[in-house]
């Protein structure tokens, strides 16, 4: 089976998996109930039934599919799952706060909405809900083992993600950040809950070889988010849903951005003043900037990175030894990933 033809059959068994808990609230709390549908691509902000672009699902597609590679039946899988896609999104709400942005998916975020206050609370019930998602694997007749794994699993990943985006923020005021450094950061703020996505689903399989499934998730997670990086320089806004200046207006230290600030090259100075200004970059600065990072080499330097913890991915996952089906499946994603455009 195909990739595209897995997430056919398995999306909406997921979004069942999620919707149980996000309905039935009592009439009092329907607008916070509303807030989480709305991020969620599910209503609009009237509360009107609504099929807004939901993001990838890449996450709990991995745990089904890992389940599958590990022997076990992607069902029982699915409150890990749609607890994985949980957590991305509680993560994404406060993200979203973090860092002003205004756009996601194609619709304005939460905040901008309700307010920071209110997209906060909106995120922090995400948090728990997602708990209680993983909570439901006590229907599915697992090993008590298995749950207490999958459980601490996904709390190691959750502490992990708010070390990650502390130093993502912490890297906003300083000028002197390094690969190594940034490597550390995107570990934990996106390698962290893709490797755990892979994890899962081996746990809740009983593999015996659970580490060389995170392996796979975490050089995903990794590629993944240099690929991420690379969009937010020079991605097409139409396609991504994001906007492909902000991250250069916000001096977001990425990977392009570092190994450029790091060269020797006279235009490695003006890059850096450009980033060390007082006065914040405009539009009107893009060009020159870009044109910097060009001749500095940083996007042939970043997509050679991302296609190396691809290959990274490929390695661990052949070690498995999984369901060769299934593995093939995952390997194909891996390889649709590198150079994406969304």
């Amino acid at each position: 089976m195909s990739f595209d033809a897995f997430s056919q059959t398995w999306l909406p068994r997921i979004e069942q998996e999620m919707r149980a808990l996000l309905e039935n609230e009592p009439l009092s709390l329907r607008p916070m109930y509303g807030m989480m549908r709305y991020h969620l691509g599910w209503e609009n902000r009237l509360g009107e039934p609504e099929d807004a672009p939901k993001g990838k699902r890449l996450r709990p597609l991995l745990t089904l599919m890992t389940a599958q590679a590990a022997g076990g039946d992607p069902a029982q899988a699915l409150p890990a799952a749609a607890a994985v896609e949980l957590i991305h999104n509680f993560s994404l709400i406060h993200d979203d706060i973090e860092d002003r942005s205004s756009t996601r998916r194609h619709r304005p975020t939460l905040w901008t909405w309700v307010g920071e206050s209110q997209a906060i609370n909106a995120g922090d019930a995400m948090f728990v809900l997602a708990h209680l998602a993983l909570l439901r694997l006590r229907k599915r007749h697992l090993p008590a083992s298995r749950i207490l794994d999958a459980m601490q699993t996904l709390d190691d990943t959750c502490l992990r993600l708010t070390q990650g985006q502390f130093l993502d923020m912490d890297f906003e005021t300083r000028t002197n950040v390094t690969l190594d450094e940034y490597m550390t950061m995107i570990a934990g703020k996106t390698a962290a809950l893709i490797a755990a996505s892979s994890a899962l689903g081996a746990i809740i399989a009983g593999a015996a070889d659970v580490a060389s499934y995170q392996a796979f998730g975490h050089a995903l997670g990794l590629s993944f988010q240099i690929e991420d990086d690379i969009l937010g320089i020079w991605g097409e806004e139409a396609v991504t849903g994001k906007s492909a200046t902000g991250d250069i207006l916000t001096r977001k230290k990425t990977l392009p951005v570092l190994y450029a600030l790091a060269q020797t090259e006279p235009e490695a100075d003006a890059l850096r003043t450009f980033y060390t200004r007082p006065a914040p970059l405009t539009p009107e600065d893009l060009p020159a900037i870009l044109a910097l990072l060009d001749a500095l080499g940083a996007r042939d330097f970043a997509e050679a990175q991302g296609r190396a913890y691809a290959e990274a991915a490929l390695d661990a996952l052949a070690a498995t030894q999984g369901d060769p089906d299934a593995v093939a499946m995952l390997a194909g994603l891996v390889r649709k990933l590198v150079g994406r455009r969304w």
